[in-house]
């Protein structure tokens, strides 16, 4: 199957503002649905969907990791917080071969609804 226009459809289908990357890259950038740079990645048997959430504090760091493991473990449907390089990041995993319309608007409503209600949480770690 050809997973690129699979993908490509089911944004199109959500009716998210979108941009290609790369043939295998998108960019969601639809702040009136909450999803603003977004990114979806097509990694074969998977797709990844993610979002950088904010840069590491520099002072506090034990309490922001003790604040997302809290999250991770009771407030996401999808997905996880978790730390790339110096930022924390939310992201998701979803199988391709088997991923239909209405897990991939799971997942993205998910992000959409974690990004609003823990922004007033995670926003006092930042510098």
């Amino acid at each position: 199957m050809d997973y690129k226009n699979k993908v490509e459809s089911y944004l199109i289908n959500l009716d998210c503002t979108f941009e290609n990357l790369d043939d295998s890259m998108w960019l969601i950038t639809d702040e009136e649905k909450g999803l603003n740079n977004i990114i979806l990645m097509l990694e074969e048997p998977i797709l990844i969907v993610r979002i950088n959430v904010m840069s590491l504090p520099t002072k506090k760091r034990e309490d922001l990791y003790k604040q997302v493991l809290t999250l991770n473990g009771s407030d996401l449907m999808h997905g996880a917080y978790a730390i790339e390089n110096e930022n924390l990041i939310l992201i998701d995993t979803l199988e391709i071969a088997t991923l239909d319309l209405e897990e991939l608007q799971a997942s993205l409503d998910a992000f959409g609804l974690a990004l609003a209600q823990h922004f007033k949480a995670l926003s006092k770690y930042r510098d």
